[in-house]
């Protein structure tokens, strides 16, 4: 069987510039396949909302370097970024470039014990302008659960669907405090 949820939030009493927004499903694929998916940055504007371009600027190891470009209807922003992988068990990105103070996304994959994955993103963002960031809450907390469901969607076109898996749509379960 396979189960959804998103959790991404900023509750009111929450205050502070710095939240940590989290989303997860549980997929019948291998761990290894759903970090290949996570790591092809370049292949994001074809799927994930608010990309716009990615570009690989610099590979070392295993990390690379990415110049990347997010939007939201006419309103672009380029910055970069650092990616750590750490196959098949977790993805690290950080950036403290352009409107960015921090973001620090972390992906885990945990293969499950019979098969599939559990996969979780956690994004901790604060952008450069408190205004912005009051602004754009609503549209982070939002976004990190169309990711998610974005990643899965990906992954049944990719790798199909699991026999006698079942797909549930999107359920928030919980909301994160500010750090």
């Amino acid at each position: 069987m396979l189960s959804f949820e998103a959790v991404a939030g900023v509750t009111e009493e929450q205050a502070g510039p710095m939240s940590t927004h989290r989303g997860r499903c549980t997929l019948p694929y291998q761990p290894e396949q759903l970090f290949d998916l996570a790591a092809d940055v370049e292949r994001y504007p074809e799927f994930l909302p608010w990309w716009v371009a990615v570009r690989v600027r610099k590979r070392e190891g295993n990390a690379y370097y990415t110049d990347q470009m997010v939007g939201l209807a006419m309103v672009r922003r380029r910055f970069q970024s650092k990616t750590v992988l750490f196959r098949p068990e977790r993805i690290d990105v950080t950036s403290t470039d352009g409107p960015i103070r921090k973001l620090h996304l972390t992906w885990l994959f945990d293969p499950l014990p019979d098969y599939g994955c559990r996969v979780s993103l956690a994004v901790d963002l604060e952008l450069r302008s408190p205004l912005i960031q009051e602004l754009f809450a609503g549209a982070i907390r939002r976004t990190v659960g169309s990711i998610v469901s974005a990643f899965e969607a990906r992954a049944r076109r990719l790798y199909g669907l699991a026999p006698g898996a079942c797909l549930t749509g999107c359920e928030p379960t919980s909301s994160d405090s500010t750090i």
